[in-house]
């Protein structure tokens, strides 16, 4: 049998095929691609590429994913990812690469990475039918350093254990480091170092939180847990009480003057800053001058100052149960900037000319300068809606009717009208609950709304509809994507349980349905779940300069413009607004992208912050009313348990699937309930259920419940 003659330029062949794969990014490839890229025509040479493309296959040099195809085999594959801690101590390395699949971690091969930190992993080649594993090789970043937690000491040594139970390392704390904390205090501790064999991180106390149980304390851990700083740096300070409180008449000519404009403010009756006014006068034409009238927030807050990346670093003000964690020193936020009445107030306006029909007729951007004569509560504006006599009553009755006009049209354009009960406590002295009420949306809140996104709108449009491709303005929109297809089909087969059908063939259609079901189902039992869960199929909403328009809302073009006191991207569209209006051109849209990110981020962790302190209250409002029996709703199923909303109260706590006795119950996560094996019993979402209190754990935040069977 004749023996295949080598080729002796197999070797250089070799080399010039692999430098093919590597600069493909090692895509997939058959011999006669591979030819091409190499500019090879002649055959004999071709089937020279295939011959070493089955021999290096067999050699281990090269795999084939598909028949005829090879690529370069990777034998050390490295990738980046999140840590996805698990209870048992291993992880899951959640990769940046969504296309790639999550890859196991043992325990012993985390090589101290902690839940959240970005890593490089090491796959390992994956056996037939296993799933990927691999080991931490570097961690690049940690998610964080500061955890909250109690302090355990002996007398030469303390620990720190942690209330994040996704942090499943205790914290070694030399007595030098303990700043002051005694035994059984909880505190904020951050990690300084951790030795290389060590089992446990070695850490320092930041701040004595105070007494474990204590409403102050327990507020200032969930903040310090969520990131939150529980103070402004001095320089910060100083540097806010620093700004000159008079307005001085060169600043005022450089404006336009509302002064002598009807001007008023509606909050809340407890509220200390107030973002926002409203002007109102009749022109000669008879239509309507408008002026939604912010607080000129980027005039006091400079670029690069110790208070603008303070600012920035926060992101937003905090809204816990009982206090809020302003963004602004209160300097700011409550006097400077804050639009009190009877006093002269910078500001950045979007005014605008209405005619009867709420046509924008005429529209203007631009800094001003207001005196609000009045400041309503939501609760006093509505009286006047509802026929109390007022000096300013016509003009109040005026916009009422404007801001309804407006509210009908964005909803025939398709927005979506999401009216859940929001769940509010009354607190004693001490901050404990004693009281839990639903807080009730009227047409003064809407009223106030309906102009806030008038502005929010022309804003957006007003830049984003200047230029075109290389040519547009970047700017910060306020993004929101249309729903997942499969996520909306889901909500919409479990709609259907309650007897409402949704149609959802398109974007219109979906929205006009959700309206409809919204309608349908106020004052309900299923209200809160039905509009929670609809809530959920939504995407969420970003902060970004690469997309425009808002699906919730039906406009095309959306930002945040009327809270730069509370928000920092309303501080950064003030500051662009401006500068686009002076005639400035291009400006680096990557570096807002960075910031707008970083305020979506944080965005989150102030959601997050707020349920906690939510979650902590209802705890705490139960704690006394062990063995006491309520009626709830099925609020959510899970592997371990079933969560149930109480109706009187809407405190949420689980029943332990462990704790139902009269058969074996699992989860079927596509109907959304729990099956008894044997009796075939179901508990679905959304089902009346009686339970009793069980247990409640204050530091978990976590309520149990027995089911009543």
């Amino acid at each position: 049998m004749k023996s295949k003659k080598e080729n002796p330029y197999k070797e250089v062949l070799t080399q010039l095929i692999v430098d093919v794969f590597e600069k493909s990014g090692n895509t997939a490839l058959n011999y006669k691609q591979v030819a091409a890229k190499l500019n090879v025509k002649d055959s004999d040479a071709k089937v020279a590429i295939a011959d070493i493309l089955n021999d290096g296959t067999r050699a281990g040099q090269f795999e084939q994913p598909e028949r005829g195809k090879f690529k370069l085999r990777q034998l050390n594959v490295y990738i980046t990812g999140k840590v996805d801690m698990t209870a048992d101590g291993s992880a899951y390395i959640v990769p940046e690469d969504e296309l790639e699949n999550d890859i196991y971690v043992a325990p012993r091969k985390l090589r101290q990475a902690l839940h959240g930190d970005r890593v490089k992993v090491h796959v390992y080649e994956r056996k037939k039918g296993r799933k990927r594993e691999g080991e931490v090789v570097e961690i690049l970043e940690r998610a964080k350093t500061d955890f909250t937690g109690t302090i355990d000491m002996s007398n030469s040594y303390a620990f720190f254990l942690p209330d994040d139970r996704k942090m499943l390392h205790d914290i070694f704390i030399p007595l030098d480091n303990l700043n002051g904390a005694k035994d059984g205090e909880k505190v904020l501790v951050s990690i300084i170092e951790w030795p290389k064999n060590a089992k446990n991180p070695i850490g320092r106390v930041k701040h004595v939180l105070g007494k474990k149980g204590e409403n102050n304390t327990e507020m200032n851990a969930i903040l310090a847990d969520f990131g939150f700083p529980l103070e402004f740096p001095k320089e910060v300070e100083k540097e806010a009480n620093a700004i000159p409180e008079d307005i001085t008449a060169e600043e005022i000519a450089k404006r336009r003057d509302f002064r002598s404009t009807t001007t008023f403010t509606i909050d809340p009756a407890d509220a200390k800053d107030f973002d926002d006014a409203i002007s109102y006068q009749v022109l000669e034409n008879g239509n309507y001058e408008i002026g939604v009238h912010i607080a000129d927030v980027s005039h006091y807050v400079i670029p690069d100052t110790a208070l603008d990346k303070e600012a920035f670093e926060r992101g937003t003000s905090v809204y816990l149960v009982d206090r809020v964690i302003p963004m602004l020193p209160e300097r700011l936020s409550n006097n400077l900037c804050s639009l009190r009445p009877n006093e002269d107030k910078l500001c950045f306006s979007a005014v605008f000319e209405l005619d009867d029909k709420a046509n924008v007729i005429d529209q203007w951007f631009g800094r001003t300068v207001i005196h609000s004569d009045r400041r309503f509560s939501y609760e006093e504006a509505q009286e006047i809606i509802e026929g109390k006599e007022d000096t300013l009553a016509p003009a109040i009755l005026k916009l009422n009717e404007l801001a309804f006009i407006l509210r009908d049209r964005k909803f025939k354009n398709g927005a979506i009208s999401f009216e859940s009960e929001e769940v509010k406590f009354h607190l004693d002295e001490n901050g404990k609950p004693i009281g839990v009420y639903t807080k009730i949306r009227k047409e003064a809140h809407k009223l106030i709304e309906d102009f806030m996104l008038l502005a929010n709108r022309k804003v957006a449009e007003f830049i984003g509809k200047q230029g075109r491709g290389k040519n547009k303005l970047p700017f910060v929109y306020r993004f929101h994507d249309v729903p997942n297809p499969e996520t909306l089909t889901n909500f919409s087969q479990f709609a259907s349980r309650f007897g409402h059908r949704l149609v959802i063939k398109s974007d219109k259609e979906t929205a006009k349905s959700l309206n409809s079901l919204m309608t349908k189902i106020e004052g309900s039992k299923e209200q809160n779940l039905l509009t929670s869960l609809a809530v959920r199929s939504m995407a969420k909403a970003i902060y970004t300069t690469k997309k425009t328009s808002h699906y919730g809302l039906a406009f095309d073009y959306y930002t945040h413009f009327t809270s730069p006191i509370r928000r920092y991207p309303d501080v950064m569209v003030h500051r662009l607004l401006q500068y686009y209006l002076e005639g400035g051109n291009k400006i680096n849209a990557d570096h807002y992208e960075k910031m707008s990110e970083h305020s979506s981020q944080m965005e989150k962790k102030a959601a997050e912050a707020e349920r906690a302190s939510i979650k902590y209250k209802q705890a705490e409002f139960l704690q006394d009313q062990i063995g006491v029996e309520y009626t709830g709703i099925v609020s959510g199923v899970t592997e371990w348990g079933m969560y149930v909303e109480i109706e009187e109260n809407k405190c949420e706590g689980m029943v332990r699937l462990r704790d139902i006795t009269d058969d074996f119950y699992t989860l079927d996560e596509k109907n959304y309930a729990i099956i008894g094996q044997r009796k075939k019993k179901v508990y679905q979402l959304g089902d009346e259920v009686q339970i009793k209190v069980k247990k409640v754990d204050l530091e978990k935040r976590q309520i149990d419940f027995t089911l009543i069977s």
